[in-house]
Formats: C-alpha cells, sequence, structure tokens
C-alpha cells in the first residue's frame, strides 16, 4: 500500500476550502473475496483551485482537470510517464505537461490528437495574429453538404476556405504548429450557445446536432445565422486559452510535447508503447453506450476531413461487454505499467445508480495482475451540467467521481 497517498486520502482538507473541514468517510467493503478500503471526501473542486484555461476545449464526457492533478501530484515525480488510454481532449496529458511529466495519449478518435497535440506547442499570440492574415479566405466557397442552418453564407464561405487550407497542407505534409493551433481551435469554435462561435445559437460545442434538428431549433427561436467573422474568433479563444500560462509553464509543456507520442489506436492494442514504461495511468474509459462519440462529433469531423462511420469506439451495450472490453484495456495497462507503478480508473454509476461500476472494475484488474489499492470516491454539490451525459451519480444532489486505484 501506498502510505503516503492513504495518509494524504484519510486526513484530506481542501487547503483553500472556506468551509468546515470534512473527515473523510472511510468504508471497509468486501465484494467478490476481496476486502477493499473506499475513501468518500471532496478531494478536488472547481473551487479548490482553478483549472489552467488551457483546458478549456470542450469535448464530451470529461472530467475537470483537478482529477488528474489529485493522482499526478501523490504518485509520480517530475520526469515520470503520465498516460490516457481515452484520452479525449487531453485534460490528463496537459494537466501532466503542466506538472512537468512526460506523456502519452491514445484515443481511437483522430479528434483527439487534432485537439490535444497543439496545445504542448503554444504559439505567441501576435505571431498567430500575423500568420492568420497570410491564409486567404474566398468569400464564394460553397461546402458540399448543406450547413445554412448553421452558418450566415459568408462564415460558411470562410470555414471552407480554411478546411480547404488546412487539408492542403496536411495532405503535403507541411502544416506547422501555427496550423495545427488554428486547427485546433477553429474545431472548438464550429458550434456553439454564444456569439463566440461560428454557428448561430445551438447546443453546447461538444454536442453538435443534426441539420435536421437545428432546423426546428432555429424556427422554434426565431433566428437566423448571423455573419462570424472567423479569424477574429479564432484569436479571440485562442487569447483565452493562454491567459493563464506562465512563460515556465509553456517551457515544461513544450519539453512535454518534444518527448511526447500521441496515438490513435484501440487502448486494447498499443504495441507503441515499450512494456514496464508508464508510472502512472489516469483515465475515464466510455462508460456502455451512454455517449454517443463519433455522432456528437460529426461536424468537427467534417471540417477535419474525417468520415465519422471510420471512427471505430467500442461501445458496449451491456455490462458484460463492457468489462470483457476493460479487462483486455487492464491486460495491456498491466503490460506497459513501471513495477510499482499506478492506474486510476475513473468510472461512474449506471441505470440511476444501481450499477457501480468500480465494484465491476475492481475483480477486472485483480484478473489482469494488478493489486488492489483503494477506492477513491469524490462528491461535492451536484451542478447543472453534472449529469448531463446520463451518468447518475447520486441522486441526492451531489456529483461524483468513483476511482479505483490499482498498483502493479
Amino acid at each position: 500500500m501506498n502510505k503516503e497517498l492513504i495518509k494524504s486520502l484519510a486526513h484530506f482538507h481542501l487547503a483553500d476550502s472556506k468551509q468546515k473541514a470534512i473527515r473523510t468517510k472511510l468504508e471497509s467493503v468486501k465484494f467478490q473475496n476481496f476486502k477493499i478500503q473506499k475513501y468518500t471526501n471532496e478531494f478536488w473542486t472547481s473551487k479548490q483551485r482553478q483549472a489552467n484555461a488551457l483546458h478549456e476545449i470542450s469535448y464530451r464526457a470529461c472530467y475537470k482537470p483537478q482529477l488528474p492533478r489529485f493522482f499526478i501530484e501523490r504518485l509520480t515525480q517530475k520526469g515520470d510517464r503520465v498516460y490516457d488510454p481515452f484520452s479525449g481532449r487531453g485534460t490528463t496529458v496537459i494537466e501532466a505537461g503542466l506538472l512537468e511529466r512526460q506523456i502519452i495519449g491514445n484515443d481511437v478518435n483522430p479528434l483527439s490528437k487534432i485537439l490535444t497535440k497543439p496545445r504542448f506547442m503554444v504559439p505567441d499570440l501576435d505571431e498567430l495574429a500575423c500568420y492568420l492574415d497570410t491564409i486567404g479566405m474566398n468569400e464564394v466557397e460553397t461546402a458540399e453538404l448543406d450547413l445554412s442552418m448553421f452558418f450566415h453564407p459568408k462564415t460558411e464561405s470562410e470555414l471552407i476556405s480554411l478546411k480547404n487550407y488546412i487539408l492542403k497542407r496536411e495532405s503535403q505534409n507541411t502544416l506547422n504548429h501555427f496550423d495545427h493551433w488554428i486547427r485546433m481551435v477553429a474545431s472548438n469554435r464550429l458550434t456553439g450557445h454564444s456569439k463566440g462561435f461560428f454557428s448561430v445559437y445551438t447546443l453546447p460545442p461538444n454536442q453538435a446536432v443534426s441539420a435536421s434538428r437545428q432546423i426546428q431549433l432555429n424556427e422554434k427561436q426565431k433566428q437566423k445565422p448571423e455573419y462570424r467573422d472567423v479569424k477574429k474568433l479564432i484569436l479571440k479563444k485562442s487569447k483565452s486559452l493562454m491567459k493563464d500560462l506562465t512563460f515556465s509553464q509553456r517551457q515544461s509543456l513544450r519539453k512535454a510535447g518534444e518527448t511526447a507520442i500521441f496515438l490513435t489506436r484501440d487502448a486494447r492494442e498499443t504495441k507503441q508503447i515499450k512494456d514496464t514504461s508508464i508510472h502512472l495511468t489516469v483515465t475515464s474509459p466510455p462508460f456502455l453506450d451512454i455517449v454517443q462519440y463519433a455522432s456528437d462529433n460529426w461536424l468537427r469531423c467534417w471540417f477535419n476531413g474525417i468520415d465519422e462511420k471510420s471512427v471505430k469506439i467500442s461501445m458496449a451495450k451491456t455490462v458484460e461487454q463492457w468489462s470483457e472490453i476493460m479487462f483486455d484495456v487492464l491486460k495491456e495497462l498491466y503490460r506497459i505499467t513501471v513495477k510499482g507503478g499506478y492506474v486510476a480508473f475513473e468510472v461512474g454509476e449506471i441505470k440511476n445508480g444501481k450499477i457501480k461500476l468500480d465494484e465491476i472494475v475492481v475483480p477486472l484488474g485483480v484478473r489482469a495482475g494488478f493489486d488492489i489499492e483503494c477506492i477513491v470516491i469524490n462528491e461535492q454539490n451536484f451542478t447543472k451540467t453534472s449529469n448531463i451525459w446520463g451518468v447518475k451519480n447520486n441522486t441526492k444532489g451531489t456529483n461524483s467521481n468513483r476511482i479505483v486505484i490499482f498498483k502493479k
């Protein structure tokens, strides 16, 4: 057992919390011949430490940066290698880079790499503005599909020009760090619910609706797309993403990016990662078929020249199918984890809390070869979007993260 981690969990109190200290709830639970310690408290919260604005890239079903930071700080040292096999928007690896760790990110969805890798090579804002000025915008460009329900004709023309520019340079293998950054930001600004996005008012940017649904929404809202200046909004969002970065953090990210590995593989087969090379994995796998990652990103896929139907994300429909996939993932994690290394496996509850996935994961990890350290449950006040993905964590006004800690 990691005595320092256990001590930290048992006697924890948020350093800058104004609330009265809450004693960590300790339970010793037994199931399937496993006796496990569960530690429940508010171990991290958005109020505790404002996450770096660099994380503010929207993606379905992502956790707060405070979650990976909590475990990275306690279970690794500077220079150790941190991995996420279901990287998504890159929360774990970005936080690891900020904390001067080496990183490997993997996600079968190619959008993950597009949204993550550029943030390890953050450009100078003034230089970015000058570079954007060199990209021509054709005002008569139109898409091969009808996007009139989302974009003003001039905005659509600018987007098509930018898309064609990026895809042409990609085909020529000439994309530079400005191109990668612009692509990332533009992908994130396609649709949303404010004037900071290229589109008319729609659902949040991590959930692109269908064209037919947007037409209905336009009619209901009595709205039509207004012109949005693509370059101006890219610069505005870029400034927002960079606002918290210090010079040393930029240097840490750049250093991590120099040795970083970004994969687009099934998490069960990552042969590019060497045996016993990972000190800590922090991840949150897809929860059954609750979130439709590919279809929710159809517009981002279109902009980046990706056929969303070709993105083969394993979306199990039963607990048995999910368990089979997770066992294979955990076997692969065991192969690549150093002796004495850790896996922090974040899962939720489904079926209105009737099925606790942490209790499903424990025997899978042990079968894969790991020792079980403990289960960490982070509880905090429920917020409006906490259960938006259909994962009902609790029914008493709280939102929880359930993290199983394994050790090799």
